[in-house]
């Protein structure tokens, strides 16, 4: 977990910097899994009146698998997050803003961690861009060869 103590930014902005594990929480109902823990370094600073502005890196390492050949794929992620958490009821129909309770005494990043990566996360994985995919009559992964049922190499 990463959780801010809100009253430390009476004294100006607070470096967020720590590391989520694969099985935190905030990671429990993605569509995509962790391999490595995701490390986190921004600076959250206070805007207003119940705002804040958090700019983010995070870096990390999700596993897919290939749309041709159904392997595994690794893909490092390394994004910029810049997001607004509000307490002011008329932003909470926002998209681009994470909704405060009204007088929060924490903050807990997790969970603009999970969202922001999965936004990030390829939809289509490949494993390569010479990826041959899988034979459409057995099934032959034809990244390690020609098959052996005869059909001429159309990829599913």
């Amino acid at each position: 977990m990463l959780i801010v103590d809100l009253s430390r930014l009476r004294d100006g902005s607070v470096e967020t910097a720590g590391r989520l594990l694969p099985t935190d929480p905030a990671f429990e109902d993605v569509d995509f899994e962790l391999v490595d823990p995701v490390t986190v370094e921004g600076r959250l600073q206070l805007t207003g009146e119940g705002d804040f502005y958090w700019h983010a890196f995070v870096a990390g390492r999700v596993r897919g698998e290939c749309r041709r050949c159904l392997g595994d794929v690794f893909v490092p992620m390394d994004i910029e997050i810049r997001v607004l958490f509000s307490s002011d009821p008329e932003t909470a129909e926002d998209p681009g803003v994470y909704p405060l309770g009204k007088g929060a005494a924490e903050l807990d990043l997790g969970q603009a961690v999970c969202e922001e990566l999965a936004l990030a996360v390829p939809g289509f994985l490949v494993c390569g861009d010479d990826c041959a995919g899988l034979c459409s009559r057995c099934g032959a992964n034809l990244n390690d060869g020609p098959c052996s049922c005869g059909k001429p190499a159309a990829t599913v």
